[in-house]
């Protein structure tokens, strides 16, 4: 038998809060995409989505620039045609 285990609730921090833990994410990755070693137009990537409980926290936070980012939300179609994963940048 499997069991549904209730939703873990999330970590969402303020806004203040999530600003610092950026900053710590950005200085532990060096100020590099850990995607493609950019060192321009960098963001913070949830691995496990904000929309699919992801937590603000450190262990699930990567740096990424704009275009990886991008990309890690994007999946192919059957016809090669590009769609997003979600509904949202994460």
């Amino acid at each position: 038998m499997i069991k549904n285990w209730p939703k873990r609730p999330r970590i969402r921090l303020n806004q203040e809060a999530y600003a610092l833990l950026r900053r710590q994410i950005l200085e532990r990755d060096d100020w590099r995409c850990q995607g493609c070693g950019s060192s321009e137009y960098l963001q913070i990537h949830h691995e496990e989505f904000r929309s699919q409980s992801g937590h603000d926290a450190e262990e699930n936070l990567i740096t990424l620039c704009a275009q990886c980012h991008m990309r890690k939300h994007m999946t192919l179609k059957s016809d090669g045609t590009c769609h997003g994963t979600t509904t949202g940048w994460e």
